[in-house]
C-alpha cells in the first residue's frame, strides 16, 4: 500500500525538524509532499537543503487550507496513493503510526478515515480540542481503551491528523471551497458520514499537536460562529429547512439574545453574519447538490 503524507506549510520552520524528523523514523514507507502557501520565512530553503526525499509544491500565494490540500491529493493520486495522511505542519507522530493505521483500515474497510490519538506538543495530555469531542481528559484514560479497542469511533475528529482511503477519496473528492481556514474539516465529515464512512482513531498510536489552549478574544469567537454557522447551512445530512434554520435563522436567534444581553456589536454582527450566509445561498446549493453525488469533487 502506497502512502502519501501532505503537508499544507506556511512559516513551518519552528516545527520542521520535529514533524519531517517523526516521519523519516516511520515504520511504514511514506512519501512526503508538502504543499507551501507563500511562507514568509526559510521553509522552502530550509526543506530544499535538508530533506531533498520531501516533494516540495510552491503555490507562491496562501491558498488556504482546503486547496492547498486539494493540490497535494491530486499529485498523489498521480503518484499512484493508496492512502492519504494529512498533517498539520505544528504536529509529528510516532514511528508505528502509519503501519497501524493502515493495519486497521485492511481489517477494518467501512472507516474512510483514521487518526492516532491526538496529544498536545508536550505529549503529557490529549490535545484540548480532541479531549473536548472524544471526552478523554488524561493520557492515562487511552490505556483502559487499548484494553478492548482497536478503534474508537467519533462523529468528528479535528484534521491535524487524519489519514484517508482512496476508496473514500473518489467518493468524496476533496475539500469544499466555501471553507478557506477553518471549517473544512467539519465540512469534510459531514461529507464523510452522508456517503456512509465511518470515523475513528486508534488509541494504541500517538500524535503530537503543538498548539496552544488560549483564551478566546471576541474575534475569534466570532469568527468561529461565523464557521459554525456557515459549515450548518452547508451540512448536506439536513433538508435544506433545517439547514435554513440551524445556519441563517440560528445567527438571527443569537443576534436576538446577544441584543438582550447588552451586546449590540455582537448583535449587529451576527445580523451581518446572516446576512452573509443568505447571500451566499445559491453558492451553498451548488455545492451541497455536488457534494451529495459520489465524485472526485474539487481535485
Amino acid at each position: 500500500m502506497k502512502v502519501s503524507v501532505i503537508i499544507v506549510s506556511y512559516n513551518f520552520e519552528q516545527w520542521i525538524d520535529r514533524c519531517l524528523g517523526s516521519l523519516r523514523r516511520s515504520t511504514s514507507p511514506i512519501s512526503v509532499i508538502v504543499v507551501d502557501n507563500g511562507s514568509k520565512d526559510n521553509t522552502t530553503q530550509i526543506l530544499e537543503k535538508n530533506y531533498p526525499e520531501v516533494h516540495l509544491i510552491k503555490t507562491g500565494a496562501n491558498l488556504g487550507f482546503g486547496k492547498a490540500n486539494n493540490i497535494g491529493i491530486r499529485y498523489a493520486m498521480e503518484q499512484g496513493a493508496d492512502y492519504f495522511f494529512l498533517l498539520n505542519q505544528d504536529a509529528w507522530i510516532d514511528e508505528d503510526t502509519i503501519e497501524i493505521l493502515l493495519a486497521l483500515f485492511e481489517k477494518h474497510p467501512e472507516y474512510g478515515i483514521l487518526s492516532p490519538a491526538h496529544l498536545n506538543g508536550k505529549g503529557d495530555k490529549p490535545d484540548f480540542g480532541f479531549s473536548t469531542y472524544s471526552g478523554i481528559k488524561e493520557k492515562e484514560e487511552f490505556l483502559s481503551l487499548q484494553k478492548d479497542n482497536e478503534v474508537v469511533s467519533l462523529r468528528f475528529i479535528n484534521a491535524a491528523f487524519w489519514m484517508i482511503s482512496i476508496k473514500a477519496i473518489k467518493d468524496l473528492g476533496g475539500f469544499c471551497p466555501l471553507f478557506f481556514h477553518y471549517g473544512e474539516d467539519i465540512d469534510y465529515i459531514n461529507r464523510l458520514h452522508y456517503h456512509g464512512y465511518m470515523l475513528g482513531y486508534s488509541p494504541h498510536v500517538f500524535g503530537y499537536h503543538d498548539r496552544e489552549n488560549r483564551e478566546i478574544s471576541r474575534e475569534t469567537f466570532l469568527r468561529s460562529e461565523k464557521i459554525y454557522l456557515l459549515s450548518e447551512y452547508a451540512n448536506i445530512n439536513y433538508s435544506f429547512y433545517k439547514a435554513f434554520g440551524y445556519g441563517i435563522l440560528a445567527g438571527i436567534k443569537k443576534a436576538m439574545i446577544a441584543l438582550k444581553k447588552g451586546k449590540v456589536a455582537n448583535s449587529l454582527t451576527f445580523i451581518n453574519i446572516s446576512i452573509g450566509l443568505l447571500c451566499k445561498t445559491k453558492q451553498v446549493l451548488q455545492m451541497t447538490n455536488k457534494n451529495r453525488k459520489k465524485a472526485l469533487n474539487y481535485i
